[in-house]
This record gives structure tokens, C-alpha cells and sequence, in this order.
């Protein structure tokens, strides 16, 4: 994977890998960038996406939906993917996706996406909303915590992850406080670049399977059903992962890391997920559909469904 960091270095990343005529997946908020490509899927999220002749390879410019949709494409042609995200998300990382139609309902997944590049620019979430910059920067943090406790973690994704947890636990609250400050806007992309890699040298697990069973069901953005998922997640991982959950709050530079998750979610105003509408009466089937995710079968300390149950009912 390239990896580069400011708008100016897409056109050499793309002839780097032989790009010439890019299918630009994007939605129209980013014409004002003026980006050359081949032909344009603007259909964000798309469960329908095509992919025209003559294209060369996919350019994604958005956040997680987008590059998602970027990255079935890229899969199912095998084309090689380019990804400059807008938001936290950390979906350039990682060549599985989730398919969505326009109203956010999941339609599917799969995996195999050609992950090629990425190129961050802070300057595109100097507008991102304070919902979507906590939601996403919650996800990210998500991400880094999972890695310290999967099955899969290594040295390197501990050492990624600790990074993203502190830039990430310094930057969120200067960005909610100030969504212009670029310096606080930068902090925060490089931690959720570190959680993003992560990520991908490790693996996703409960906190994760929780929020992709809500938000595939009900079309829930899914870094704020993370911001709410992760710290039942955490309380439920505690008595088999206690060192790797205080390593998490050191790196945050608190004692308890759980707390302090939950009032970074509260910043983006996610308290309960009463909130979004969830039914009640339905946490059981989302609990059966999360046990049958393979973060939750990865999880260090196995969930039942009653017990998936019992940590959704805590946050609803």
C-alpha cells in the first residue's frame, strides 16, 4: 500500500501504479475539486454500482460508504483501488466492504478489494460535521482498541494502535470544540490512519460485530452505533483482556478507558441507542445476527447471544 499525505500527490500516486483512466467513485459534494477520471459513480451508498469499459482502476474520494462502494468495484473487476478519505473511518485499510443501498440498508459484502493507495488530506474534513467527526474518530478509536485484544494483534499493530488511541483521545475534543482547527483536524486523521493500519494487521471483534448487526439492519451510520457499541464491548472484555484495556487508557492518558470512551461518544452526542430509534423489542435478533459475525467469533472472550443481548439492553 502508497501511502501519501496531501491532495497535490494523487496524480504521481496514480501514474506511480499506472492509473490513467479512473472510474471516480464520489458523491457530487466533491466536484469542486476538479479531479480527472474516466467515467463517475455518484450513487453513494450503491448496491448497483458499475464499473464502464475502458476504466483502469477506481478512485474513492469520501468517507467509509464511499469507499466501500469504490472497493466492490474495484473487487469485482479487479481493478486497483485509490482511496482519499473524507471522514475517520479507516475503510481504506481494508479490502473487505459491506453493500449498501442509497437508504443505507445492507444489502451484502464481500471482500477482495485491489487496495493500492491512499492519499489524506486534512483540509477535506474541515466541514465534516460534529456528529460524523465524532461518529467516524469513535470508530477509529474502535479500531485501535479491538487490535490491542484480537487473536490476530502483533507488535506492530500495538504499537499503531497505542499511537491512534492517544492522537485520537487529544484531537477529538479540539475538533468538536473547533471543527477548523487543522492542526487538531490532522492529529486526528493521523490517528485514525494509525488505527486504520491497525486494523489491518489485526482484525475487528464484539465492539465492532455490535455496531455492523445495528447498522446494517436499520441503516444507522455506523460510527455512531461504534461510539455507543465499544465501551459494553470493552466492560464485557475486561476480565480476559484487563492489561490490554489499561494499555488502551494509558495510551489515552486516563485511568479508565472505558469512561473516558463514553464521553467522547457523549461529544458527538451518542448516549443511547433509544435514540436512533432502535426497537427494543428487536435486541434479541440483533444479538443472534451479531453472535454469527466473525468479529464476535473472534472476540477473545466468547459472547452468547443472551449475552449480546444483556450488553445492548445496558446501552439502550
Amino acid at each position: 500500500m502508497i501511502v501519501r499525505w496531501g491532495l497535490e500527490e494523487l496524480p504521481g500516486l496514480l501514474g506511480e501504479l499506472g492509473v490513467e483512466r479512473p472510474l471516480l467513485v464520489a458523491s457530487r459534494r466533491w466536484d469542486g475539486l476538479g479531479l480527472d477520471a474516466a467515467a463517475r459513480w455518484d450513487e453513494i451508498p450503491s448496491h448497483r454500482i458499475e464499473v464502464l469499459p475502458g476504466v483502469d482502476g477506481v478512485l474513492a474520494v469520501g468517507g467509509g460508504s464511499a469507499i466501500d462502494t469504490a472497493k466492490a468495484a474495484s473487487s469485482a473487476e479487479g481493478l486497483p483501488l485509490v482511496s482519499v478519505p473524507t471522514t475517520y473511518s479507516g475503510a481504506e485499510w481494508t479490502p473487505s466492504f459491506g453493500i449498501r443501498d442509497p437508504n443505507r440498508r445492507m444489502r451484502g459484502g464481500g471482500g477482495g478489494a485491489h487496495l493500492a493507495g491512499i492519499v489524506y488530506e486534512p483540509r477535506l474534513t474541515l466541514e465534516l460535521p460534529r456528529e460524523q467527526s465524532a461518529g467516524t474518530a469513535l470508530n477509529a478509536l474502535a479500531h485501535a482498541a479491538e487490535a490491542l485484544y484480537h487473536p490476530s494483534r502483533n507488535p506492530e499493530s500495538d504499537e499503531l494502535a497505542v499511537e491512534a488511541a492517544e492522537l485520537i483521545a487529544e484531537a477529538l475534543p479540539a475538533v468538536v470544540a473547533d471543527g477548523s482547527d487543522f492542526e487538531a483536524r490532522t492529529r486526528l486523521l493521523e490517528g485514525a490512519a494509525a488505527a486504520g493500519e491497525a486494523l489491518a494487521r489485526s482484525g475487528l471483534c464484539l465492539g465492532h460485530a455490535m455496531a455492523q448487526a445495528l447498522g446494517g439492519r436499520y441503516g444507522l451510520a455506523h460510527g455512531a452505533m461504534n461510539a455507543l457499541c465499544l465501551p459494553p464491548a470493552l466492560r464485557f472484555n475486561q476480565p480476559v483482556a484487563g492489561d490490554e484495556i489499561e494499555q488502551l487508557g494509558q495510551a489515552m492518558a486516563v485511568t479508565d478507558p472505558i469512561a473516558r470512551v463514553e464521553e467522547l461518544a457523549r461529544l458527538g452526542g451518542f448516549e443511547r441507542l433509544r435514540d436512533f430509534g432502535v426497537p427494543e423489542e428487536e435486541l434479541d435478533e440483533v444479538a443472534e445476527a451479531t453472535a454469527a459475525r466473525p468479529g464476535a467469533q473472534a472476540n477473545p472472550r466468547p459472547a452468547s447471544p443472551g449475552e449480546i443481548a444483556d450488553l445492548l439492553r445496558s446501552i439502550y
